[in-house]
């Protein structure tokens, strides 16, 4: 590249700290919302059992509220490192998804170090953000976008876990089923829209019940996270097929 092309190449490209201040903007309701959740999620952690520390440690590594109190919930009913992990696996692979639909938008600069580094960050509202961002993605911006988020995540944990102790017993109780709400308003939005939503949530709480309170099958219990949640979403998947591109669903 000749220095005429480089020059004009860098005056197109817009400034780190700029790009880095947008992300930081843009990442600030996320982060303020991550904050009341992940204190509910260390209170719920703590009251499992779960010491502080490695809540506030799981919440550093995991960054995912639905793999996180899946998690906890295993090893509350002292499940296998196995279990734990396909549940996570299970639970989290719509990451993977997430991660290869941005990285279309990414700019030429994105390079290989960058990529693994930011989509550790990567989560449903991350991807949201970065996904209706007009323009391609800077490496700057996604590092801004989810610094807020992880620092609000990790701290929220840290509150939850530490203050539950010193909170009124009623007041922790309350805040502890708060994370459950979250995923009631997170399937209720979707479930208005589309019928078959609702019913894949109802057959996954239903199995659930069936594992909880059938005596043969409580022995699986650290399985049943991933038990209900594949045989749900395949069910749904055949009793609701997604329409093609014409419009007609699959046969």
């Amino acid at each position: 590249m000749s220095e005429t092309e480089t020059i004009s190449s860098n005056k197109t490209d817009p400034p780190a700290r700029s790009e880095y201040l947008k992300g930081l903007k843009d990442g600030l309701p996320i982060g303020l919302g991550y904050l009341s959740v992940s204190f509910a999620f260390g209170i719920t952690a703590v009251n499992m059992g779960i010491p502080p520390i490695a809540a506030i440690l799981i919440s550093m590594t995991c960054v995912t509220s639905a793999g996180q109190v899946a998690g906890i919930g295993a090893i509350a009913v002292s499940g296998s490192l196995v279990e734990i992990a396909l549940a996570q696996l299970i639970i989290n692979l719509r990451y993977s998804l997430m991660s290869l639909s941005l990285s279309q938008k990414l700019c030429s600069r994105y390079s290989l170090f960058h990529r693994l580094t930011t989509s550790f960050g990567v989560t449903d509202e991350v991807f949201a953000v970065a996904s209706a961002r007009t323009g391609e993605v800077t490496p700057p911006y996604m590092y801004g976008l989810i610094t807020l988020p992880y620092i609000m995540w990790a701290a929220g944990t840290a509150l939850g876990a530490f203050l539950s102790g010193i909170l009124p017993e009623i007041v922790t109780n309350a805040l502890g089923i708060a994370i459950y709400g979250m995923f009631i308003a997170i399937v209720v939005p979707p479930a208005k829209r589309f019928r078959g939503v609702l019913v894949v949530a109802l057959m996954a709480a239903a199995l659930s019940c069936v594992f909880r309170f059938v005596p043969f099958l409580q022995a699986l219990s650290g399985f049943s996270v991933i038990i209900c949640t594949v045989a749900a979403a395949v069910a749904g998947a055949l009793l609701f097929p997604r329409p093609t591109e014409d419009g007609e669903a699959d046969d």
